[in-house]
């Protein structure tokens, strides 16, 4: 694991963190936005992403613009999916309509000036980069994407489009983490049945019959066995920091009636 670096745009930017080892990539630009740096207010604030969200969709518009400003692209160069916790993966070459975006968890990309990108608000966050063949992905991976395959369909999507599994680089950005994440046995029950090491990813909780769940390191694992060539984990807990993270469960807690979404993008310079 390596630490987050946290970079702090003027007033009124969107605000992000970075993973050190894909910042290191020459040709590569990312951010794992935060909720900080935008114009939606109350349960929202600040930095909402989430056109799925009951949100102003305005303000989500506006959101998004400051966020593609702080990649250095303008205003629509973003490629976000409609996600539905599969494990489907797409390629991209252009922005789409939202009404037009592909039922999918991940989006790859060789198109220089284009962002492709994710929400989340617990979920996993990964982002993809091969700075050698010059191709980019964003995933999505809650507990059933990441367990049903949703990051090998990434690096499929990435190989088509000319990348190698060895000079990948990955990066799992905020995330609810395992001391957040209580879980019944029958959840253990459905990643044990498959695969009995999958145990070592729970520990048990205070309550009698549940454990917590450790997704960040299921994620890295599953990236570490399909080969990528770098794996980094920024460690951030959704769940745990209010201050810069939405959170769908926190909000669950509280018995909310929404919650704002995170975004993380890459792109090639």
């Amino acid at each position: 694991m390596t630490d987050a670096a946290l970079s702090e745009p003027p007033t009124e930017a969107a605000v992000f963190v970075q993973s050190r080892k894909l910042a290191a990539l020459a040709g590569v630009r990312h951010a794992f936005f935060t909720r900080q740096g935008g114009v939606s207010t109350g349960l929202y604030a600040s930095l909402n992403g989430g056109l799925g969200s009951n949100d102003d969709p305005d303000a989500v518009q506006e959101n998004r613009r400051r966020m593609t400003a702080a990649l250095g692209l303008s205003a629509g160069r973003l490629a976000v999916p409609w996600q539905v916790h599969s494990a489907e993966a797409t390629i991209a070459a252009a922005p789409w309509a939202r009404h037009e975006a592909p039922h999918v968890d991940a989006v790859a990309t060789a198109t220089p000036g284009l962002a492709v990108a994710v929400t989340v608000a617990d979920c996993g966050p990964i982002l993809f980069a091969d700075p050698k063949s010059g191709v980019v992905a964003a995933a999505h991976a809650g507990w059933k994407g990441a367990i049903g395959g949703v990051l090998e369909a990434t690096l499929v999507r990435m190989e088509e489009l000319g990348a190698r599994r060895k000079d990948v680089t990955a990066a799992l950005g905020p995330c609810i983490r395992q001391p957040s994440y209580e879980v019944g046995p029958e959840f253990a029950a459905r990643f044990t049945a498959g695969d009995p090491g999958n145990a070592r990813f729970f520990v048990p909780s205070g309550k009698p019959g549940h454990a917590l769940f450790d997704l960040g390191g299921f994620v890295v694992a599953r990236l570490e066995a399909a080969g990528v060539g770098e794996v980094d984990d920024l460690g951030l807990d959704t769940y745990a920091d209010e201050a810069r993270f939405f959170s769908f469960r926190r909000a669950t807690h509280r018995a909310e009636p929404d919650y704002g979404r995170l975004i993380a993008a890459i792109t090639l310079a």
